[in-house]
């Protein structure tokens, strides 16, 4: 990964433009006051990053459903039966957080061998068990109307803020440790944080579930899809002499 350094020559003050990051500075701020702190030295920047793989404790699953017909009321409610049929064969594979959007439909021009005509459409979501990914792509992909979007392995959210702690710590302690050896490089030894900001987020890799047909027998393997990965990154400002 890249590593963004800056040095400056810093006489006076620095906006401190966010919140100090595991006790490094403390600073009271009064509402609507600014905050200005001192550098009377060099003023180094470093960007710091971590990432952890976590276990894949769910699915988040997504699927489109469509129904055509000559009237946009029949084309509704030809919708709904499919519906009907999809929320049984989710109810049965055990899906929680059941999720269904409201419907839309549109009117779609006349094509060569096929007349103009209304599609209905609406998009389904929840959460899945990874050892049921084989049936949800057979059994529910397999439905009239149904359109399979890419799964999302997710981690338990129970340790979102452990790992973000942890996150934070270690990108921290990448960009100090980079802060150090630019300001070594550079003849000077106490090194002061002056400012972090801090980016990152959980970012998936999805995969997508495809029907399967009876060329292709072996199933679709849970443990082949990505673990969820928590990646998060953060800009140090530090004040050096």
């Amino acid at each position: 990964m890249t590593r963004l350094l800056q040095v400056r020559r810093f006489w006076g003050l620095a906006l401190l433009l966010s919140s100090p990051l595991l006790g490094l500075l403390t600073v009271v701020k009064p509402a609507g006051a600014q905050v200005q702190v001192l550098c009377d030295g060099t003023l180094l920047e470093a960007q710091g990053s971590a990432e952890r793989k976590r276990t894949t404790q769910r699915l988040g699953i997504s699927l489109g459903l469509e129904a055509e017909a000559a009237s946009a009321d029949v084309a509704l409610e030809d919708l709904q039966r499919r519906l009907a049929a999809v929320r049984t064969a989710l109810q049965d594979l055990g899906v929680k957080d059941f999720r269904v959007s409201s419907p839309s439909t549109w009117q779609r021009s006349a094509e060569p061998k096929r007349p103009a005509g209304f599609t209905a459409q609406l998009q389904v979501s929840g959460d899945l068990a990874p050892e049921r990914l084989q049936r949800l792509v057979r059994e529910v992909g397999a439905l009239p109307g149904v359109r399979l979007s890419p799964v999302r392995p997710q981690a338990d959210p129970v340790g979102d803020a452990g790992v973000r702690r942890e996150l934070l710590r270690l990108a921290y302690q990448d960009a100090l440790r980079q802060g150090r050896e630019l300001a070594e490089a550079i003849g000077l030894s106490q090194l002061r944080p002056l400012q972090v900001t801090v980016d990152g987020g959980y970012r998936p890799m999805p995969m997508l579930a495809k029907a399967a047909d009876a060329a292709a027998p072996p199933p679709f393997d849970p443990a082949e899809l990505p673990s969820p990965i928590d990646r998060l990154q953060l800009q140090a400002q530090f004040c050096a002499r």
